[in-house]
């Protein structure tokens, strides 16, 4: 009996360890080690806009969009998100306009006002993608973030990778392991709720780890 509950218990403490373990590694690895490609669009996920300007998390975001764009991998962008009530415009909104104002013509610009989360965002722009005819998608965002995008896009059956930012207070240089570990967590409780109907949302309102949640 003894034996057999030392068996059980070895068990279980693997399946603790290994399970965030995975999560942690494809996590940390999907922000080390993008894959930079062309593309037939960029997304540019939401995150904090105040009165139309871009908040830190987003503006990284759309300077890593227009750089895309710049160098040729995509004729369009996408920006994301809605907005948080009392708003007086979106982050999708916000996103677009400073693209315009930063030499991307308005034509290789859409902008969603949908979704304060990654899940809904995701399902937001996959439609949009299916209704223009196209499936390729980079999404640029956050490191850390990355892995979730790229997963939740492909559930929708895009063929999507991701360009980090690489500056901004969510870029690798600037991020702490509780961003890492909050990715990760997310990440499993996608997979193993959010694949099923379940959606649990991570949105926080202030942060300095400005992310969207399921």
């Amino acid at each position: 009996m003894f034996t057999l509950i030392r068996r059980i218990v070895t068990v279980i403490l693997t399946i603790v360890i290994a399970i965030p373990g995975y999560a942690l590694f494809v996590t940390w690895n999907a922000a080390h080690n993008p894959t930079i490609r062309s593309a037939e669009v960029i997304v540019v996920p939401g995150a904090s806009q105040l009165n139309g300007a871009p908040g830190e998390v987003l503006l990284a975001r759309l300077q890593e969009a227009k750089r895309l764009y710049d160098a040729g991998l995509a004729p369009l962008i996408i920006t994301v998100g809605s907005g948080a009530p009392g708003d007086r415009t979106t982050e999708a909104a916000s996103g677009a306009y400073w693209l315009r104002t930063h030499g991307v013509k308005k034509s290789a610009i859409a902008s969603l006002p949908e979704g304060r989360d990654t899940r809904t965002q995701t399902n937001a722009y996959v439609a949009e993608m299916k209704k223009r005819k196209i499936s390729n998608v980079m999404i640029a965002t956050d490191p850390y973030h990355c892995n979730r995008t790229i997963t939740m896009a492909r559930d929708l059956d895009a063929i999507a990778t991701c360009s980090p930012v690489t500056d901004g207070p969510n870029s690798l240089d600037n991020s702490r392991f509780r961003y890492l570990a909050r990715e990760a967590g997310a990440y499993l409780a996608y997979i193993t709720l959010g694949r099923r109907g379940i959606n649990i949302s991570d949105h926080l309102p202030s942060s300095p780890i400005d992310v969207k949640g399921l």
